[in-house]
């Protein structure tokens, strides 16, 4: 199929010190041709078709005899470029009216305006990166941490592509050979062993699995792990969401019931990122408009992947109270049995240590298996310990081995559905059904993982995955 040349600014848009031009396509050289001038040359001519691939030329884009701008010329040539066509790039001087002068005169040479993600779908279109690379590119762009970073440039660099393309084309070749037995049904034939196809397909669905879980912990990653800060009115949640953002983010009054409904900000720790949620104080009350926070506050608990709940030190000055905040935790664990929680024992800097060792007992004693951390939310002792240990929480496992870790919902959908395909020809084995049936199911697993690699496409598919991406890549 043969490729438009298509152009556009390839840096962000608006007024800097540069801005790059890309122009992609057949005809990339011969427009670059007719506007380039290289330094100590009078007039245009091929000076960009005779440069030699990944070189670069200081000169002049003119058009029509007016000097435009002093550019840098960066010339590649198919297929060694990103798209796998031939590419220029214009680095000019980042004035509004220089980039909008240069695309115009590409344009009036030949060139049409990319689309959004066009030069990206060239280069899936020409074999560069599978479809689930090209996505990747997508959200290295929008990477806003680390690990978003991580996950993205894994994913770009093959991820779990190439697995699924090896267990894909096994899959194929066992429906073939199924379906070749029902062409041999009265000889009694079997060309597909049974046992090599079990074998295969529950290598299949440990791979699947474990992509498939890997989504919940992706997933937030890339958007940002909630965590949700809880717990009586007055104990520091507030105060504890200022020092965590250092920044005076939410009112903090001696008045019990302050924050009446949650209030969210976003911190980068270590390169993770996450969202905080600051919520309404938990306790019996009559008034309407507080107990709509409150349940509020349980809600977004929910939502969260970590609880924080605090308590106040200095109410612990009792047995009943003690007693109390023990329930309360119990009762935490209970409303929220899979999310981690962790217990902060809060404003420790107003109290005795030998009340604070006396109380870190009871509580250990009383409840074994509680994170406790210790802390003066309001003078800032123990929040760096806090921000290490909720660094530690999402560092681990996958994130450490460097696994493969799924973070797209369009990959997690297809995966799912795959999964689903499997289990009906596992089921079919078991129940020694027609080959017929197997060949079916075991073709639908496959188109499944082909969704994700780009292996079976459509232009519907393919126009709203590009459509997510900016102009210029």
């Amino acid at each position: 199929m043969k490729m438009d040349t298509i152009t556009a600014l390839a840096t962000p848009p608006g007024a800097g010190a540069i801005a790059v031009i890309r122009i992609s396509g057949p005809e990339a050289h011969q427009i670059a041709d007719a506007l380039f001038i290289p330094i100590g040359k009078k007039s245009a001519g091929n000076y960009v078709s005779s440069m030699k691939g990944h070189t670069v030329q200081l000169g002049h884009i003119v058009n029509s005899g007016r000097t435009i701008d002093e550019v840098l010329l960066t010339k590649f040539a198919a297929p060694r470029s990103y798209t796998g066509e031939h590419v220029v790039e214009i680095s000019c001087h980042g004035s509004i009216y220089i980039q909008q002068e240069i695309i115009a005169a590409c344009l009036a040479h030949g060139a049409r305006t990319a689309q959004a993600g066009e030069f990206t779908l060239q280069a899936f279109l020409n074999g560069k990166m599978d479809l689930s690379q090209a996505e990747a590119v997508s959200d290295l762009i929008a990477s806003e941490s680390e690990t978003a970073h991580q996950i993205a440039l894994q994913q770009m660099r093959g991820g779990f592509s190439s697995e699924l393309q090896g267990l894909r084309a096994q899959l194929l070749n066992f429906a073939s050979l199924i379906e070749l037995e029902l062409d041999f049904s009265e000889e009694d034939v079997a060309f597909a062993n049974r046992d090599d196809l079990k074998k295969l397909l529950a290598e299949c669905q440990a791979t699947l699995k474990k992509l498939i879980d890997s989504f919940a912990l992706g997933n937030v990653l890339k958007s940002g792990i909630p965590v949700a800060i809880v717990g009586e009115p007055n104990v520091g949640k507030s105060t504890l969401l200022n020092a965590l953002l250092n920044e005076e983010k939410a009112i903090v009054s001696d008045i019990a019931g302050t924050t009446r409904d949650a209030i969210e900000d976003e911190i980068n720790i270590e390169g993770v990122r996450f969202r905080l949620i600051d919520t309404a104080g938990i306790r019996e009350t009559k008034d309407t408009i507080e107990g709509m926070g409150i349940q509020r506050s349980y809600a977004k608990a929910e939502q969260s992947k970590l609880v924080l709940y605090l308590l106040d030190a200095t109410q612990l000055n009792t047995q009943p109270r003690i007693v109390h905040c023990l329930m309360r935790i119990q009762i935490m664990r209970e409303k929220f049995p899979d999310k981690p929680l962790v217990v902060i024992l809060n404003k420790i800097d107003q109290i005795t240590g030998l009340e604070h060792a006396e109380l870190t007992k009871k509580i250990h004693d009383k409840s074994p298996s509680t994170i406790l951390i210790s802390l003066s939310a309001k003078a800032g002792n123990g929040v760096e310990e806090l921000k290490k240990a909720l660094v530690e929480s999402f560092k681990s496992g996958a994130l450490s081995s460097d696994q493969s870790i799924v973070s797209n919902a369009r990959h997690y959908d297809a995966l799912q559905s795959a999964y689903s395909s499997l289990m009906e020809v596992q089921q079919g084995i078991a129940e020694d059904v027609s080959s017929e049936f197997l060949a079916i199911d075991i073709r639908a697993t496959a188109e499944s993982l082909g969704l994700i690699t780009g292996e079976i496409t459509n232009d519907e598919l393919l126009g709203n995955i590009f459509s997510q991406f900016c102009i210029g890549k």
